[in-house]
């Protein structure tokens, strides 16, 4: 499958708007939100081809949201990727436990994010 849309779910302004200048820079389309239960909602709505999920937001964690996305008959499909400055291997590991497929460590490197997504 051919990734073309991407599902940012990030509470940082910030953050957000420097991984979708590398996305559009890219090529992908980019549908944001702003936390975990948001991420959850729009996943099921849009239908992303993958989502980038930061850990650290207010309400509920990535891992959580990470978690419900991959176990939902309606989202399981859609591979997600953490992206968090949390970099610790124990953090890495939880995130490839709830479900991710990959871990990345902010700030994104453009060609590292390039790297991880021809890998899907």
């Amino acid at each position: 499958m051919a990734i073309k849309n991407v599902l940012v779910v990030d509470d940082s302004p910030t953050d957000t708007h420097l991984v979708t200048q590398i996305l559009k820079k890219l090529g992908f389309n980019v549908i944001y939100a702003t936390s975990g239960e948001e991420g959850i909602a729009t996943a099921k709505k849009e239908k992303p081809d993958l989502v980038l999920m930061d850990i650290v937001m207010p309400g509920m964690s990535g891992f959580e949201a990470t978690r419900a996305i991959s176990r939902d008959p309606e989202t399981s499909h859609i591979p997600v990727i953490i992206c968090s400055t949390k970099g610790q291997e124990t953090d890495k590991a939880w995130g490839l436990r709830q479900g991710a497929k990959d871990y990345i460590v902010k700030p994104v490197n453009e060609k590292l994010l390039l790297e991880k997504l021809k890998g899907l």
